[in-house]
């Protein structure tokens, strides 16, 4: 197996910054898109625990969109192969006086182009 093969983590670093645009300009098309549709997909928020594409796309849906940006720290992105990746960062947010947040997460190539299939949203104490 190839560890970040160039021309994978050029994909995935493209489609993850993607992701990111449509988060802070709370693109909800865009964002739900980016995501695999399935039962099985599953996202772990700062607040929620959700399953299954439906719940994330209705959270997604029904979030505010005040607040979203933020500015990106030691963003990592791991590539495993031709059809896996994971994409880890730090993040910061005005509104988060005080606390760093952190991001995973994974990514599988399906026949729609990448989406994520497992993620992972939570927020520290700054040390």
């Amino acid at each position: 197996m190839i560890i970040n093969d160039p021309e994978v983590h050029a994909e995935v670093s493209a489609v993850f910054a993607a992701y990111e645009r449509a988060l802070t300009q709370n693109d909800v098309a865009t964002l739900d898109a980016l995501f695999w549709v399935s039962p099985h997909t599953v996202r772990y928020g700062i607040t929620e625990n959700l399953h299954g594409f439906d719940e994330i796309a209705a959270f997604r849906a029904g979030r505010s969109p005040v607040g979203l940006e933020r500015s990106l720290e030691r963003t990592v992105i791991t590539t495993y192969g031709r059809d896996m990746a994971t994409a880890a960062t730090l993040f910061r947010r005005d509104s988060m006086a005080g606390k760093i947040g952190r991001q995973m997460q994974t990514w599988m190539r399906t026949p729609d182009g990448w989406r994520v299939v497992a993620a992972h949203v939570s927020a520290i104490p700054e040390a």
